[in-house]
């Protein structure tokens, strides 16, 4: 019997550590429970959220509404030839499954390995890291539709992923959710070692031949020398968006700085490292109140201990009006800002 409980504390359920309170909360093992849940008319026209790791969130107040925790578990296989076809429950820990593939020498996901969060919210995020992100390797994911208590198919066409964007952060919006992920890997391994420190950490380490799990492995090591543990520190990883601008753009302000960190982003566009952005207004490290950026990666805004999500919050808005303040570059919070 599905259990609806009230006044829950969601402090242990967003990385952040942000102590803030849900009216309602309900816990979803299994997809039929959604079914069950949105037969109460009242749960479909009251504010709802929905929660799988809470890594990609920052709480900056009390939920007055419904909180949905997916806990949907179960991961399983089918091979056809060269191809490897996964499905796994939204409510899997991102990192269990892709440790799974690469345990299995199922090839694709080892470059999004120690990415916290759940599958369901994977390709929500379009999430990715050192030159991989989630498109490359999704299928196809079946989500339950919340006005008709249907569960559709969505395909990679379907869900138009962008750069950490898809048709369920857009269009559809609070319409889907998600129950589970299918992902196409491959029997063969056709490694991406060319972003980041990942190849001069293999040369370090003697490998010239790279299994899956030395590909893993160094991109786990490099995260964790990058990022904070958000079992020791609350955060969200990466705050904000890297920002892509155009050739025209860029060229001023390559222009004066010549050192800016940058990528090609296709049809005429630049990425931009926020990071770097961040770090050269004097941001790295910095600690304000409760709350600051982490001292190996500025990028990553952290709660010392104590902070309100509204305290992140300004402080955030501090450094957007400080970037853009020297570069003329509006910088975007990549996590969603629950209020």
């Amino acid at each position: 019997m599905l259990q609806i409980q009230e006044n829950v504390s969601l402090k242990n359920f967003n990385t952040f550590g942000i102590d803030a309170n849900a009216r309602y909360f309900a816990e979803i093992n299994h997809a039929d429970e959604l079914t069950e849940l949105f037969a109460d008319p009242l749960w479909q026209q009251m504010p709802r959220l929905v929660l799988g790791g809470g890594s990609n969130m920052l709480m900056v107040a009390d939920f007055d509404g419904l909180v949905i925790r997916l806990n949907i578990r179960g991961i399983e296989h089918r091979i056809s030839h060269d191809d490897v076809f996964v499905e796994a429950g939204a409510g899997e820990i991102w990192n269990g499954l892709v440790n799974y593939a690469v345990d299995h020498g199922y090839a694709g996901m080892e470059n999004l390995s120690l990415i916290p969060g759940s599958v369901g919210a994977s390709p929500i995020q379009n999430i990715g890291a050192y030159g991989v992100e989630l498109k490359d390797v999704f299928e196809s994911c079946r989500a339950f539709e919340i006005a008709t208590s249907e569960i559709k198919t969505f395909s990679k066409e379907d869900c138009k992923f962008g750069y950490r964007e898809s048709v369920f952060k857009g269009e559809l919006a609070g319409q889907y959710i998600i129950v589970s992920v299918k992902f196409k890997l491959s029997l063969t391994p056709h490694f991406n070692l060319k972003y980041g420190a990942i190849e001069q950490e293999l040369a370090a380490r003697g490998i010239t031949e790279p299994t899956l799990k030395d590909v893993s492995q160094v991109v786990s090591h490099i995260r964790v020398s990058k990022l904070p543990d958000p079992s020791t520190i609350g955060n969200a990883g990466s705050f904000f968006k890297n920002p892509v601008i155009t050739i025209a753009e860029f060229e001023p302000i390559k222009q004066n700085f010549p050192d800016v960190v940058n990528y090609p982003a296709g049809d005429g566009l630049v990425k931009l490292a926020a990071g770097w952005l961040i770090e050269q207004c004097g941001w790295k490290g910095k600690v304000v109140g409760n709350t600051g950026t982490w001292k190996n990666q500025a990028l990553v805004l952290v709660n010392h201990g104590g902070a309100t999500g509204q305290e992140v919050y300004s402080f955030s808005s501090q450094i957007i009006d400080t970037v853009y303040a020297k570069f003329g570059v509006t910088l975007q919070r990549e996590v969603n800002i629950i209020s």
